[in-house]
């Protein structure tokens, strides 16, 4: 029995090496699928976008929004303070330049436009009054004129027939002078009389200008009563559309406070906005797509705001004359405008957070299989949703342009479900 025993131990100390090589090759292996597993991330490509790297000419397109409007506006205000009576146009309705859009009421107008109307009535009547009265001296100063007149004629008749019988003693020489003397005084008061004449009649019209320059002041007085009355009618004053109306029902308006916006239906443009980062790439005169839901309309860049609004910049699209009936002011398009185009050139969709004229980690799809390695891409030009590979990359290389900024791993691994 004692023999027996020796064996089995002996046995068992034989066994020792062997399931410790065992146990030092599972825990090798074991390390090994760890730290595998720490380098290697596991995403369902459900989960992915991917892009595969192309070669070509590609345009270079700045995409932006914004709304069609009127290239020619009218603004309308109210011209004096007043209430609002009556709502006749609204919003989006067609108006022509006599088209009524609110009436408006204020009593006081109405009452100056009467008072300056009496105060001209006066003015015109208190010249007639002037004329007839100017007539009135006239045809006495015309009188005297003619009665003085008749007696210088038989002076000068008198002193004619004098002249000749002063020389036979049948006129003595004292009558002779007397009657030199008085043709010559009748014929210095007739001279005097005609420049009084005149002068009265300069006189008379002077005041008659006077008067006619009351009543042009008082009838320019009655011309703006009476424009503000008219104005309580407030109409279109263009052919358009009413782009907005400002006032309510019953709303007391101050003075130059706005009513209506018309804007013509014709001439459209389009004010889009564009980011900030891209609009350096834009220029005047450069081809524009707008995109109106229904219809596309090629446009050219006309203004680019210098101003910088909410990180974007509104850049102004000039459409032609003829337009599409989808076309109407205020509604809201999709623009692309075409800044240039890359020849031949190696390109691939826009990968999350990446920017022209940089470089970023991506992970690239390894050949035939569900794997992918992170590598470094350097990037150029944007183009829309596309982007110019500079380096780290080759045609027909597919990857992940998935935001995977938060994974340090170095590959990837992907699950088909």
């Amino acid at each position: 029995m004692d023999i027996k025993k020796e064996k089995v131990q002996k046995k068992k100390l034989k066994q020792v090496p062997l399931i410790g090589c065992l146990v030092i090759c599972i825990l090798a292996v074991a390390t090994w699928y760890v730290s595998g597993q720490a380098n290697t991330t596991s995403v369902k490509r459900d989960n992915l976008l991917f892009s595969t790297v192309k070669q070509g000419d590609l345009k270079v397109e700045i995409e932006g929004y914004g709304s069609l409007r009127s290239d020619k506006q009218q603004l309308i205000t109210s011209l004096t303070s007043a209430t609002v009576q009556e709502i006749i146009l609204k919003p989006g309705a067609l108006v022509t330049a006599d088209s009524v859009i609110v009436q408006l009421a204020n009593p006081e107008l109405k009452q100056l436009v009467d008072t300056a109307s009496q105060e001209l009535a006066q003015r015109k009547a208190n010249l007639r009054q002037l004329k007839l009265n100017h007539q009135r001296e006239i045809l006495n100063e015309s009188s005297n004129y003619a009665e003085l007149e008749a007696r210088y004629e038989t002076a000068k008749v008198q002193l004619e027939a004098q002249s000749g019988l002063v020389k036979t003693g049948i006129v003595s020489p004292l009558d002779y002078k007397e009657s030199v003397v008085r043709e010559a005084q009748l014929k210095k008061r007739l001279k005097i009389h005609q420049q009084r004449t005149a002068a009265l009649k300069k006189v008379h019209q002077e005041a008659i200008n006077i008067q006619l320059e009351q009543i042009k002041q008082q009838q320019g007085q009655l011309d703006i009563a009476q424009n503000r009355l008219d104005r309580l009618t407030v109409k279109a004053g263009s052919d358009g559309v009413l782009q907005s109306l400002s006032v309510e029902l019953g709303q007391s308006l101050a003075a130059g406070e706005e009513i209506a916006l018309i804007g013509s239906v014709e001439d459209l443009i389009a004010l889009v906005k564009v980011p900030q980062s891209k609009a350096q790439q834009i220029e005047v005169g450069q081809k524009a797509v707008v995109d109106t839901r229904r219809d596309e309309i090629i446009g050219t860049v006309s203004r680019i705001d210098p101003v910088v609004v909410d990180n974007t910049v509104e850049v102004e699209i000039a459409l032609p004359t003829q337009l599409p009936e989808s076309a109407r002011p205020q509604s809201s398009v999709d623009v692309v405008i075409n800044t240039d185009t890359l020849v031949n050139i190696t390109y691939m969709e826009r990968p999350v957070n990446a920017t022209f004229n940089s470089s970023t980690s991506l992970f690239r799809l390894v050949d035939a299989s569900n794997s992918a390695t992170k590598t470094e891409v350097e990037f150029g030009k944007e183009a829309g949703r596309y982007i110019e590979v500079i380096s780290g990359a080759k045609v027909d290389d597919i990857f992940i342009i998935s935001d995977l900024s938060l994974l340090t791993e170095t590959e990837l691994k992907i699950e088909s479900f």
